[in-house]
Formats: C-alpha cells, sequence, structure tokens
C-alpha cells in the first residue's frame, strides 16, 4: 500500500513507442528492435534520412571542439559513424569508447571500423547509458546520437553522463526532434507512418521495428523540455540547434 496520494501501478509503467510497457521490460523491447535491424541500420539510415543524417552528424563533429588527445564517449554509438570521425581527430594520443548497450549493433560497429582501418585508439564496450561504468570525470566530451529516445529514464541517462564527463566537458545529443518549419509537421508525420514501415518491410523485412521508430520519436521530449532536462542533470550554457526545420535537434551542454 502507498504512503503517497496518487501513487499507482501506472507509475511502474512507460511507453515503448505509442505502448505502455512495465518499466522493466523497456530495455529487451527496444534490444530486439535493434537486434533486428543492425544488419540493415546504414542502409535504412541512408534510405530514410535521403542520406541527410550524414550531415547532421557531420554537424554535431563540427560543434563537439574535439581535439587531438582527447577522450571522447559514443554512446549508443551503433555502427561507429561518429567514432570513426572522433578517432581520427583525437589521433593516436586520444581513446575513443565506442558504447551500446545492444551487442549486434556493437558487433556492427567494431566491424565497420576494424574494416575502414580504424584501429588502436577505439575501445568497445556493452553499457547501459542510465548506468555508465566509467570513472567520475573521465570523458572530455560524450555524443549521443539517436539512441537518447530509446533509454528508460532519460532523467538517469543524464546525470551518468554528467557524472563521467570531466569539468569543461561536453555533451552532444542529436536526436529526433520537433518539427518547427510551418507545414512540415503533416509532411513528415505522413512519410513516418506511411512510408517507413513499408520500406522497413522491403529493405529489413521488419515493419514494425520502424513503426517502433516512428512513435519513440512523437514519444520523445521537443527541443526545450529536453535542454531543460539537461540543465536539471547539472549541465550548464545549454543550448540547441534545429537541424532540417526541427526534425532533428542538436543539444549540447557543458560541465562547468
Amino acid at each position: 500500500m502507498s504512503d503517497k496520494p496518487g501513487t499507482s501501478a501506472k507509475q511502474d509503467q512507460t511507453h515503448f513507442g505509442y505502448q505502455k510497457v512495465p518499466v522493466t521490460e523497456k530495455a529487451g523491447k527496444v534490444a530486439g528492435v535493434f537486434h533486428s535491424v543492425a544488419d540493415k541500420y546504414d542502409v535504412m539510415n541512408d534510405l530514410m534520412s535521403f542520406g541527410v543524417h550524414r550531415l547532421w552528424k557531420r554537424f554535431a563533429i563540427e560543434m563537439s571542439g574535439v581535439r587531438s588527445g582527447q577522450r571522447v564517449l559514443d554512446i549508443a554509438g551503433g555502427t561507429g559513424d561518429l567514432a570513426a570521425k572522433f578517432a581520427r581527430l583525437v589521433g593516436e594520443r586520444g581513446e575513443i569508447v565506442l558504447a551500446d548497450i545492444n551487442s549486434s549493433m556493437l558487433q556492427q560497429g567494431r566491424a565497420r571500423l576494424v574494416d575502414t582501418g580504424v584501429v588502436g585508439n577505439v575501445e568497445y564496450v556493452q553499457a547501459n547509458a542510465e548506468c555508465l561504468p566509467f570513472a567520475e570525470n573521465h570523458f572530455d566530451c560524450i555524443s549521443i546520437a539517436f539512441g537518447l529516445r530509446n533509454v528508460t529514464h532519460i532523467d538517469k541517462a543524464l546525470a551518468s553522463m554528467f557524472r563521467v564527463l570531466k569539468p569543461g566537458g561536453r555533451l552532444l545529443v542529436l536526436e529526433f526532434s520537433k518539427p518547427v518549419l510551418p507545414g512540415l509537421g503533416p509532411v513528415y508525420d505522413a512519410y513516418s507512418f506511411n512510408v517507413l514501415p513499408i520500406m522497413g518491410k522491403l529493405v529489413a523485412n521488419d515493419a514494425s521495428s520502424y513503426n517502433y521508430l516512428a512513435e519513440s520519436i512523437r514519444m520523445h521530449p521537443d527541443q526545450q523540455t529536453l535542454k531543460t532536462m539537461m540543465e536539471q542533470a547539472g549541465f550548464e550554457r545549454c543550448d540547441y540547434h534545429n537541424l532540417t526545420g526541427g526534425i532533428v535537434a542538436l543539444h549540447r551542454g557543458f560541465k562547468l
């Protein structure tokens, strides 16, 4: 029996797309999505975004301020797009940790980076963003691209990132967000819910995972709400940049 008014079993639930699921089940359900799509992930990213995701990630790299010799953590690093670019920026004296909670995605990332000759300064760690297994004040920069909306507790993940970031370091969150360009919302919705699942079925033989993708984007906090959450986690000088009319936003915060 609860001693708090209004407390109910619903507080032990969270969203998985538009579904309500027990908090303890979300991570497993998200894992199932990415185990399913891992081998087609890069192809689908190019198709879904018409290649524009490469420009979004390039912008994130440019805003990172990463320099030679620094230590970078790329959370939900997937197939290694950002990690590969960071590895070249930090050079032999630097260190990149590509972290992902999903073993299939981590394997894809390792294979891709090795195939492209990115070796020596990259470490691969299977880790949950909500409880990162690293020492305090360890990284100069932390990035998470298109992964924050999939964590069960965003506030816990942000707090965990803040803990392992060095004073003076920065967090970059590249994520789908809320369109701000007039008239873009309805077009984006029609594309997301009608075209993406069909594309997922044809290319990855998995329509349901891409339906979840569209739903999870809608359940993710909007630009200002996420900025506020970052500030509540301790980050300062937080800002965000809308990309492609707000379909994607890059949030940035510093640990001072």
